[in-house]
């Protein structure tokens, strides 16, 4: 027996609000940092056992600012959004909260990571 209507897509139907950005943002972050950790370690093998120029190459993307201040919103926002959700799953009781609390993740996120992204740039056009 199979269904009348189409279900395959409505988990992915964005339904608005910060919540569901949060959601979005959580599982690209995640996918990002997978990213990120299997080129580094493809970068250290080509460098240190076949002494490849790959290697140089893609350190080259690493140590670009604008590479370094993407991956930091990334991993900053999986670690507070993981937070979040961790708080939500300790004390069910909160999830009738959980609007104000992305609010609250956000306004944790935003402050420090335009610090971090002001020092990085900084650094980055006074030659350091």
């Amino acid at each position: 027996m199979a269904l009348k209507r189409n279900a395959v897509f409505r988990g992915l139907k964005y339904r608005g609000g910060g919540p569901m950005l949060a959601w979005l943002l959580h599982r690209i972050g995640g996918l990002a940092i997978l990213v990120f950790v299997g080129t580094h370690v493809l970068s250290s093998y080509f460098q240190y056992q076949l002494a490849s120029e790959l290697a140089q190459s893609i350190n080259v993307i690493y140590e670009s600012v604008y590479f370094q201040v993407v991956l930091y919103f990334f991993i900053l926002f999986h670690v507070i959004n993981g937070l979040r959700i961790i708080i939500l799953d300790i004390f069910p009781q909160a999830l009738e909260y959980q609007r104000e609390a992305t609010w609250l993740e956000w306004l944790i996120f935003i402050p420090i990571y335009g610090l971090t992204v002001f020092i990085m740039l900084q650094q980055h056009f006074s030659g350091g």
